[in-house]
């Protein structure tokens, strides 16, 4: 945030951190008002500025509308879960295999839900069924961005193409969406608990939990599934 020019240091100070609690008011008025109506269409700047306590000209000073409050709103918890993120993709694999057998979580997957716990109050509004229905999406690529150079470093090349490309949607989603429900339901796990939870989710093969797995020969069954793509485009 720029400070006024020609102000005294204290002054400027002063003036950046009443912004700040202003803005915090208005955000956390915003998700409150989610709640309130269910549907996040239905938030008006008289029923924010109310329940904030300030005025409509204060609002304005900051914000041009709802959708530009919700678009910063946003984009400040999207930059706060970069850090964490960051550094869970950092995880060697063969850390995560000795957590793994330890039957601790993923290392960093614990600082990372705590990020998202202590946001919990503006995520869950706005990734609920009354929220911004393009802010999932929006987070989906922000991961997408942070840990793709990452998921590919050491990477088997055979695995390069629409596979992966599936694979790393598809892995992505289903973490944002464990997270959105863990979110809806009141974050009721601990904070450790989810993070053992999300870690074991990544490795359920389908009839594990009826004591029935099936395995597949992933690199085999994915450069037969290439080279039929090859073969179907000559």
């Amino acid at each position: 945030m720029q400070l006024v020019q020609g102000r005294t240091e204290g002054v400027a100070l002063s003036t950046d951190k009443r912004s700040v609690r202003t803005r915090h008011a208005l955000g956390t008025a915003l998700t409150k008002e989610i709640d309130a109506t269910g549907d996040l269409s239905q938030v008006t700047v008289t029923a924010v500025t109310e329940r904030a306590g300030v005025t409509r000209r204060t609002f304005y000073s900051h914000f041009r509308d709802i959708p530009d409050l919700v678009r910063q709103t946003e984009d400040e918890m999207l930059d706060s879960l970069r850090a964490p993120l960051a550094k869970l993709t950092e995880v060697h694999l063969d850390d995560l295999r000795r957590a793994i057998e330890r039957h601790e979580p993923c290392p960093g997957s614990e600082d990372l839900l705590a990020s998202v716990k202590r946001r919990g109050a503006y995520l869950r509004p706005l990734l609920g069924n009354g929220g911004d229905p393009a802010f999932a999406e929006r987070l989906k690529l922000m991961v997408r961005e942070v840990v793709l150079d990452r998921a590919l470093d050491g990477i088997d090349l055979r695995a390069i193409g629409s596979f992966f490309d599936y694979y790393l949607t598809y892995a992505i989603s289903a973490e944002v969406g464990v997270l959105v429900r863990w979110l809806d339901g009141g974050m009721r796990e601990s904070v450790r608990d989810m993070a053992r939870i999300m870690t074991a989710l990544m490795f359920v093969r389908p009839g594990d939990l009826y004591d029935n797995p099936i395995d597949l020969d992933i690199p085999s069954f994915v450069l037969e599934v290439m080279f039929s793509e090859e073969d179907s485009d000559d």
